[in-house]
């Protein structure tokens, strides 16, 4: 078996059910399960049994805003050519100038590791960017997924408001209101 392979299995001696939970692949989450296992000797999937069913002594409104997916990907498009726009490709050679290396996790972020790929004659220009925009289209899919599993989520359709930043806020606020969090000034 793979490296890999063997870690998820030690995690799988330690807590079964995180390793039910957590893919083999995901290598830097199973290092965590069995780090905190070590370290703690509760297991990672009880502890994040106990935190869920923790209560907050807050008062808070946890908004989302979420909105349709061809104009979040249409945006996420743009960011990224307004990134490279700005100057990404100089950053990234900057820094390997300062001695930064790819193996670095500073470098592992979006748009980083494809700059550094095209730096180094890996793949072209165009390419570069179109796997920053693939991407983060990816990182916003994989960051929905993680939102539309938290409890308590109060989402905000922005297509609902016309997509205008005063009726979201005001529904935002009428929303605070209505939880008693903030008080209508009168």
């Amino acid at each position: 078996p793979s490296g890999k392979e063997r870690l998820h299995e030690m995690l799988r001696r330690v807590d079964p059910d995180a390793a039910e939970q957590i893919h083999p692949n995901n290598v830097k989450r199973t290092i965590r399960a069995i780090e905190y296992h070590q370290q703690t000797g509760q297991t990672m999937s009880a502890h994040n049994r106990e935190e869920r069913g923790k209560t907050s002594p807050y008062k808070f409104v946890y908004f989302v805003l979420e909105d349709e997916r061809e104009v979040l990907y249409r945006r996420i498009d743009q960011r990224v050519e307004e990134m490279i726009r700005q100057g990404l490709e100089e950053e990234v050679r900057t820094l390997r100038a300062r001695g930064v290396t790819r193996e670095m996790t500073s470098m592992q972020g979006l748009g980083y590791k494809e700059m550094m790929d095209y730096l180094d004659g890996l793949i072209p220009y165009e390419e570069a960017v179109r796997r920053i925009q693939r991407d983060t289209r990816h990182f916003a899919k994989r960051q929905l997924t993680w939102f539309r599993r938290e409890r308590d989520v109060t989402w905000i359709r922005k297509q609902d408001y016309g997509r205008d930043p005063d009726r979201i806020l005001a529904a935002m606020l009428a929303i605070l209101q209505q939880r008693g969090i903030i008080q209508t000034e009168e």
